[in-house]
């Protein structure tokens, strides 16, 4: 750092110093942090009405105390200003708790201290109670502003800040104004009448003691249009629980910051904080995070990458695997700002605008030990992308589908899912979601995803996107297809017409595939043998991986799945008098539901409508169903209700469920011997206290998955997440294809596998564009495998050794036996039948050789395990 900067920051830090302050309080109420944050961003403008749905979503990480939004990027039309204004002015938002603050407030700290473009009240709605809230919102006025220039001047004279840039000694005269406003009419531990909701350049904040969505409501922001949007449910885990002020979102400057998650050294974050002069005025975990960001960004300007390593370091096996220079840097950093760095579980997202080199970001950080869920989204398109992070999977879903029922160049599937593993090597633990100008001059903007060191993060490039929308072709279906397809359906050749669709679908256009659903379904309307076998390849369809050639495959499973629904809701209802096998019931008719009656055996439940949990949840009336004897089920319409399976007691043999779209947390926990397929991702805490049964998962599967169980029989087709099988016990029998964050089987009790205990099998794998079965970069990238286990398994894929000893916390290496092979056999035959995968060409062929089980598969068994004697070699 040359001389001159660190003389601007000392200068900068001293001029804090001055303003007034609250000594922060040593104990302070705390809460259990489990929070719902959400955010998107886009190169187009997206109204607000589309953070409603998401936020609506996580209503189960709420509770109604604190809820708030923020929007980057906004539409200048519709706050009636030029762009001209929004991009040079600040656009300061202040709460008013008391009418009679007004005037006070202005005369304070905005007339004589600014040069106010405009100002003017966000409308909002009459009534409050209208929309459930209890406590009426604070009535919020937006001052575009800019520094009155011979008060500036004072504040850079005064604080020798000449050598600092004009605009940012700005930046710092308007944070400190909101500083001196918080303290005279907030102050935390005073009487509260206003304060500052946020401050910077093209960016707002709102937040009230209600939801989330109720923000969007009260202060109609539905048709306000933005380039990126957050939101929070939940009030803050420490701090003001009972009061806006100390929701999130939390603003620094330019961002805003919301967070998921609970710091336990918060009293030391803000101890280090005032080391700089910094004081934090809502004592809430969140402010403090932001403030930190803030510190790191605006006063000591470091880049991105450096922030986020100050705030979530790099730690053990993963820092020794970076590079030396890299290394060197991170060791300055944390020597420097680990005293300051967020301990606990955390999970922020930010949206920000950066003025100073014309970006707006979307950014998500997960903490170096995983505690709180995170997925990412990217969905590209020719005209539009959009990225997204959320607590859950399916409040991704529900932006996108609420986005493309009003706009159908976006898909409601993203083109690419992940998470990300906190403090990695390989990734960071972080994303960026920028947005930058294209280039055309129009103002136009393009989106580029990235990981915490820079590298990109894409989609297939040349890939076509399809509008749903659309009609198919007046020439109908040609004679010979559905005449070559009707020949191998009446043949009785189900798995030749599976493989038949596969080959085709890779030289099929859009409409061609529209064509051979139009003709399943038409198959489908026969028997109801017909429809089992055309509800069967549509989700074979639906499920395997294969080339889907130049179409986007996003696109591609909305048409299937919009097959699958069509066939589903083409069932006769319960109230109907039918010989049908299959009979549906939705929320609309839940009052009809029944014993089976003839011929009836599966209960088609359209779940759309139920609410995620409680009374009226479709896992409630799904107990009903059983308890009047109804065994089989086809669940679809999801968009995250939760506890699918929940309930049934115990020994539910015979109990078949298969599950189709967006399903929610807690999915086959404590189940006891019923079968469940999803069909697609699954969420977090599934197969939690398992018994017994068997689940399969055509995708991935969240955190925490099958925590503290004590069997069962399960298969993932893609990665889990972090902390999989922690706690677990007994005999649960796992399969999990790809990998996993970190922390596998962490505490582990499954006893000695070959005597009955429990296991699992990793085989590190995934799938390329073709769907054909590729090694990942590492069986396992995290560093805490089989950490502090006692008993069972895991058998690995790792022919090249590629896990090493500095992996396991616990746990140690052996060779596998014939006998531990020919335990786990039946279990990867299982799953070579659900998947695909092949045991012999995928699995146990390396760099096109075959080569024995023992070559390919390693065993880590816990360190106590042989200590006791009991080892299996």
């Amino acid at each position: 750092m040359d001389l001159n900067r660190k003389t601007i920051i000392n200068n900068i830090l001293e001029s804090r110093g001055k303003l007034p302050r609250i000594d922060v309080p040593l104990k302070k109420c705390d809460e259990e942090g489990g929070c719902g944050v959400t955010g998107f961003i886009s190169n187009i403008q997206i109204k607000g009405r589309h953070i409603y749905e998401p936020s609506v979503q996580m209503h189960n990480r709420g509770n109604g105390k604190g809820g708030g939004i923020a929007a980057v990027g906004l539409s200048s039309e519709d706050l009636g200003v030029s762009q001209e204004i929004l991009d040079s002015h600040y656009l300061l938002q202040v709460a008013y708790l008391d009418d009679s603050s007004i005037s006070e407030v202005e005369a304070s700290n905005i007339n004589d201290v600014f040069d106010i473009y405009k100002a003017q009240k966000i409308p909002t709605i009459k009534d409050h109670t209208e929309i459930g809230l209890e406590i009426k919102p604070p009535d919020v006025w937006q001052y575009f502003i800019r520094a009155k220039k011979a008060r500036l001047k004072k504040f850079i004279d005064d604080n020798n800040l000449k050598d600092l840039d004009l605009r940012k000694a700005e930046d710092e005269y308007v944070f400190q104004n909101s500083v001196d406003l918080n303290h005279r009419y907030y102050a935390s531990l005073g009487e509260q009448r206003a304060f500052v909701m946020s401050h910077g350049r093209n960016v707002m904040i709102l937040k009230i003691v209600g939801y989330a969505e109720q923000v969007t409501q009260y202060y109609q922001l539905e048709d306000l249009g933005a380039h990126g949007w957050i939101a929070h449910q939940r009030y803050p885990t420490r701090g003001r629980m009972w009061h806006p002020g100390g929701a999130h979102p939390f603003s620094g400057m330019h961002e805003a910051l919301v967070h998921n998650g609970d710091f336990a050294n918060y009293h030391s974050v803000s101890e280090y904080l005032n080391q700089y002069n910094i004081f934090p005025q809502f004592l809430t975990d969140t402010e403090t995070s932001v403030l930190l960001l803030d510190l790191f960004n605006r006063v000591f300007e470091y880049p991105l990458e450096y922030i986020i390593e100050a705030l979530a370091p790099t730690s053990e096996y993963d820092f020794d695997c970076l590079p030396e220079e890299k290394q060197n840097v991170y060791r300055y950093i944390q020597s420097q700002h680990m005293s300051g760095s967020p301990d606990g579980p955390w999970f922020f997202i930010i949206a920000r605008n950066d003025p100073y080199n014309d970006l707006l970001q979307l950014i998500g950080i997960t903490d170096t030990a995983m505690l709180r869920p995170q997925v990412f989204a990217l969905q590209e398109r020719d005209e539009v992308q959009i990225g997204l992070v959320c607590s859950e999977k399916q409040a991704i879903d529900a932006t996108l589908q609420s986005i493309s029922k009003e706009d159908t160049r976006f898909c409601p599937i993203a083109d690419r899912y992940w998470n990300a593993r906190g403090g990695s090597s390989s990734d960071g633990g972080a994303f960026t979601f920028t947005l930058k100008d294209s280039g055309k001059g129009d103002r136009s903007k393009i989106l580029i995803t990235q990981n915490k060191f820079g590298e990109e993060v894409k989609t297939p490039e040349d890939e076509i996107h399809f509008d749903i929308r659309s009609k198919l072709p007046d020439a109908g279906i040609p004679e010979g297809l559905a005449k070559d397809i009707k020949g191998m359906f009446e043949n009785g050749d189900i798995q030749g017409l599976k493989e038949s669709c596969v080959s085709r679908i890779k030289d099929y256009s859009f409409d061609e595939v529209r064509i051979l659903c139009e003709i399943l379904f038409q198959i489908a309307s026969g028997t109801d043998r017909n429809k089992e076998i055309a509800i069967d390849i549509l989700t074979y369809l639906n499920d395997r991986k294969f080339s889907t050639g130049n179409k986007k495959r996003s696109s591609f499973l909305q048409i299937i799945r919009d097959s699958l629904e069509r066939i589903f809701g083409s069932t006769p209802a319960l109230k109907d008098k039918s010989e049908s096998i299959f009979a549906y019931i939705d929320y609309g008719c839940r009052d009809d539901l029944r014993a089976p009656q003839k011929n009836e055996k599966i209960l088609v439940v359209n779940v759309r409508d139920f609410q995620p949990e409680g009374p009226d949840c479709d896992s409630r009336m799904a107990n009903e169903a059983y308890r009047l004897g109804w065994k089989q089920y086809i669940f679809y319409g999801y968009k995250g209700q939760r506890f699918t399976g929940c309930g049934f007691g115990k020994d539910t043999d015979g109990i078949k469920i298969d599950v189709y779209d967006s399903s929610g947390d807690y999915l086959a926990s404590g189940i006891d011997g019923m079968e469940i397929y999803v069909h697609g991702n699954a969420q977090d805490q599934l197969g939690q206290i398992m018994k017994e049964g068997k689940l399969a998962v055509f995708g991935d599967v969240g955190q925490t998955f099958m925590y503290g169980a004590k069997g069962g029989e399960v298969y993932v087709m893609g990665n889990a997440a972090g902390r999989p099988l922690i706690n677990a016990t007994g005999h649960p029998r796992v399969v999990i294809n790809g990998t996993c964050l970190d922390y596998l089987a962490e505490s582990f009790m499954a006893g000695d596998p070959l005597n009955g205990g429990g296991f699992v099998v990793l085989n590190g794998i995934g799938f390329d564009e073709e769907g054909n079965v590729v090694e990942l970069e590492t069986p396992y990238p995290g560093s805490c495998l089989f950490s502090l286990a006692s008993g069972g398994a895991i058998y690995m894929r790792d022919p090249e050794r590629k896990v090493v000893d500095q992996h396991l916390n616990g746990g140690e290496f052996t060779e596998l036996s014939q006998d531990d092979w020919e335990l786990i056999l039946p279990y990867l035959e299982e799953n070579e039948k659900l998947f695909g995968i092949s045991i012999e060409e995928d699995l146990l062929t390396v760099d096109g050789k075959k080569l024995p089980f023992n070559k390919v598969y390693r065993k880590v068994r816990a360190v106590e395990t042989a200590a006791l004697g009991t080892s299996t070699d």
